[in-house]
């Protein structure tokens, strides 16, 4: 199957995730992914382990990033070296880089300096804060962005600490949004021959992320408060959350009260009128948790699913493996190392033509690549 960036050459300078991220997906796209690498360290992902897990001296979180790219490595210090990545450069489509502002401007290598090899270079470029001000030199790590960006009180309930995502939200949403713009450069370089200067930082990403938040405190002046219990989102109204049951726990999504009722059959709650859903919203909810305590998670489900509800249970990894529902979505592959060992990770989410975009290519070892693209250069 011809996939969409077949022929693109990405040249990714980018480290740990952000950056990586946009080029695994470039990557699964059908581009040429060559990671610019140190000759000895290599890139500073490969030392970023996750519980302390290891594939071949590198962490497995570089591996499941990295998979499907190639690497150069070189010295960027060194003039031979710099002269293998200006050819590179050359032959190139797309170049980002995830350094701090002034890095790459350092070495050389800016989009100003870039440009004049290949005016039709898309060159993109993530930080933690942008190009400028006082947070421009701050470590862009994706809990201490989260921190800064006001994230931290949108999850958990209002007597809660600050409680971030535990995930790394910002560098996946930075990566992606790059990946959306890089596509939209490369076809305006396809119909004009100029390229484009992509920035991005993670911290721009996540106030975007929290649009609907920002958007509303702008308007009202009012921090949004995180509900007292089962606070899902803090700009909704009871009974959105997640409430524990007799043997497990249900997610309820948003719907009026008393519809939900139909299903839950608790007097309690017929005391309350639609339009007090946010007003009492605390209140609502705690009368929704106590009546739920009384039956199993299987009971409600039922009683829910009748009325179709939009109400699903809360699955923990192992019991949604399990499920018919994620096994068809056929969402794992495996990635196939040189001495034969494997591990599992997840696909590319996305069909092309109905069909699945897996590959068993693995991260590449410290420059394994640089003897195939200097002859290639040749």
């Amino acid at each position: 199957m011809g996939l969409p960036l077949d022929g693109m050459i990405v040249l990714e300078f980018s480290q740990y995730l952000s950056g990586p991220c946009a080029g695994l997906r470039l990557a699964d796209l059908g581009a040429r992914v060559i990671k610019i690498e140190h000759p000895e360290k290599g890139e500073a992902g490969r030392k970023l382990a996750i519980k302390n897990l290891w594939v071949d001296n590198s962490s497995l979180l570089f591996h499941t990033i990295n998979r499907n790219k190639e690497s150069f490595a070189a010295d960027l210090n060194k003039e031979e070296d710099m002269q293998w990545v200006k050819q590179l450069i050359a032959k190139a489509h797309v170049v980002t880089h995830n350094f701090r502002p002034g890095v790459m401007e350092r070495r050389g290598l800016d989009y100003e300096a870039v440009r004049r090899i290949n005016p039709s270079i898309v060159y993109a470029q993530i930080s933690g804060y942008g190009e400028k001000g006082p947070w421009k030199n701050k470590p862009g790590q994706d809990l201490l962005v989260q921190s800064l960006s006001g994230l931290a009180y949108t999850t958990g309930s209002f007597h809660d600490a600050p409680t971030p995502l535990g995930l790394g939200i910002g560098d996946y949403l930075c990566g992606n949004q790059a990946v959306q713009f890089i596509i939209a450069a490369l076809v305006k370089a396809r119909k004009t021959g100029r390229g484009t200067w992509l920035q991005l930082s993670l911290m721009e990403s996540l106030i975007d992320f929290q649009f609907e938040f920002f958007t509303t405190y702008f308007q009202s002046r009012k921090v949004p408060e995180r509900a007292r219990l089962n606070n899902a989102n803090a700009l909704l109204s009871a009974p959105y959350g997640i409430y524990r049951t007799a043997n497990g726990y249900l997610a309820i999504a948003m719907m009026p009260v008393q519809t939900l009722n139909k299903a839950l059959q608790c007097a309690a709650l017929n005391a309350y009128a639609e339009e007090e859903a946010f007003s009492k919203r605390d209140e609502i909810k705690s009368v929704i948790a106590g009546h739920l305590l009384t039956q199993t998670s299987e009971y409600w489900l039922e009683r829910t699913g009748a009325l179709d509800l939009w109400v699903m249970p809360v699955l923990d990894w192992e019991q949604m493996r399990a499920t018919g529902g994620y096994q068809v979505l056929d969402m794992e592959q495996e990635i196939v190392l040189k001495n034969n060992r494997r591990f599992t990770t997840t696909r590319c989410p996305v069909r092309i033509n109905n069909t699945l975009l897996k590959s068993d290519r693995p991260a590449p070892a410290i420059g394994e690549h640089n003897d195939s693209i200097k002859r290639s250069l040749a």
